[in-house]
């Protein structure tokens, strides 16, 4: 069985990835006492945040050994990670890779913002833009570097998905996460936090990342 550990603290993330790709692959993630390492995401781009999550957790599972790898079935070991998040075209493609710390990057804060806080600052920049210009999109970027002791460290392998739509004038719905309560995507006129787990993971920028992933591992 094909393992893929991915390389996120991101709970709601790893949940997704499973629910999406379903049960004929392995999944870990990281846990508190793995003592990988958190990688700064400092890249201009989805794509080469997503890389450099991929390739130093795998590099650094290489370097400790056998002994202290995870624990694996036979088959196959991918790390697999991912970089995501919002654009808007009347911001400029904005929060963009600043998606998760939107709000923090203001004061100078290091790390993510809360959610409310993102969107809060969404609504603020947006509140004089009408509905048709509030276009926007979520973009996805997935990373995944196969780990094999045997050979030298591979290349990375990168699958992108987007999902268009528009920004609503105030959130609404109680699921998903982020700016999941004010995303309205083309053809529906629900949040993807009103549209349920199963819809939006049919829809959504990771859905169609991760099955460009899902058939390239199972051709």
């Amino acid at each position: 069985m094909i393992t893929l550990f991915i390389a996120t603290r991101n709970a709601h993330k790893v949940e997704e990835i499973a629910a999406i790709l379903g049960p004929q692959f392995r999944y870990l993630k990281i846990k508190g006492d793995d003592e990988l390492p958190v990688v700064v995401e400092d890249a201009l781009t989805f794509a080469g945040n997503a890389a450099k999550k991929a390739e130093t957790i795998a590099r650094t599972l290489l370097l400790r050994g056998a002994a202290r790898m995870p624990a694996t079935e036979p088959g196959k070991f991918f790390v697999l990670a991912d970089d995501s998040g919002l654009e808007v075209d009347a911001l400029g493609g904005a929060p963009g890779v600043h998606s998760a710390r939107f709000a923090a990057i203001d004061c100078g804060m290091v790390g993510n913002s809360a959610d409310a806080e993102n969107n809060a600052k969404l609504l603020r920049l947006l509140a004089n833009v009408p509905q048709a210009a509030r276009t926007a999109r979520f973009r996805c970027v997935l990373a995944l570097v196969e780990v094999d002791r045997a050979v030298p460290l591979q290349s990375v392998r990168l699958f992108e998905g987007a999902c268009e739509g528009w920004m609503d004038f105030a959130p609404r719905g109680k699921g998903g996460f982020g700016y999941d309560p004010l995303f309205i995507p083309l053809g529906h006129e629900q949040s993807f936090a009103e549209l349920g787990e199963g819809l939006k993971n049919r829809l959504s920028h990771r859905a169609q990342a991760l099955a460009k992933l899902g058939a390239w591992l199972l051709a």
